[in-house]
């Protein structure tokens, strides 16, 4: 029996997506004269590396970034009704439902009656809590935990409070930042499921070696080929 370790946003069920509609249509909302979609997205991709380290993640901190980078590139008179509004392009996230990726749960229900199956998202607690709850997934993880930010440190906690032996457990997501290197570099081993839409604050290169401790698959539904 392995130790699994599942990432949840964008791994389990579809996220970052209704991240970047919100974005979309605060542009539109912006419509500012001269900077193109990329280049408001730089800006807020500046914010957002400062303010995650501060605010963490979440649809609310999105909100707190995005009237912040209004606040910055607004051509006309910043109104509090303006905000209220951005905000609120930023709430309309939690209200969104919960899209499984194709053949999670059935693969979940098969893996975990032979593996002991670890949730470890990171984010808001209300709000992650929330998404675990609607997706229906928790009766096949043994735990959920939901951390901060998932660096190399957060996963030897998460070790040596439950007892996994790094060596012999499997970090499994879409994100290199977050779920691959930080695993790498904790001891453990990774699966890489890469999606289309990973926040850009979540790529970056991988640091795998060729020592068969890292894996990449297309579909979840692999995962049964392997565990």
């Amino acid at each position: 029996m392995s130790a699994l370790i599942f990432d949840a946003d964008d791994t389990l069920w579809e996220n970052n997506i209704y991240f970047e509609k919100a974005f979309e249509d605060f542009c539109d909302f912006l419509s500012h004269s001269r900077l193109t979609a990329s280049q408001v997205r730089e800006v807020l991709n500046q914010i957002e590396s400062v303010n995650a380290k501060i605010y963490g993640y979440g649809s609310r901190s999105f909100g707190r970034n995005l009237q912040q980078a209004y606040q910055n590139l607004a051509e006309r008179e910043i109104r509090t009704d303006d905000l209220a509004h951005i905000m609120s392009l930023a709430e309309r996230i939690l209200e969104q439902p919960i899209e499984l990726m194709e053949g999670v749960e059935e693969t979940l229900a098969e893996l975990s009656s032979r593996h002991s199956l670890t949730l470890f998202t990171k984010g808001h607690p209300e709000e992650q809590r929330l998404k675990i709850d609607r997706s229906g997934l928790a009766r096949y993880f043994a735990h959920a935990e939901i951390v901060k930010e998932k660096d190399a440190a957060a996963y030897r906690r998460l070790a040596e409070q439950r007892r996994f032996d790094p060596p012999s457990a499997w970090m499994i997501g879409n994100s290199p930042r977050s779920d691959i290197n930080p695993a790498l570099e904790a001891g453990f081993n990774a699966v890489l499921i890469p999606h289309p839409h990973t926040w850009v604050l979540e790529r970056e290169d991988l640091r795998c070696g060729s020592d068969g401790r890292f894996l990449q698959i297309a579909r979840f539904s692999e995962l049964r080929r392997y565990f």
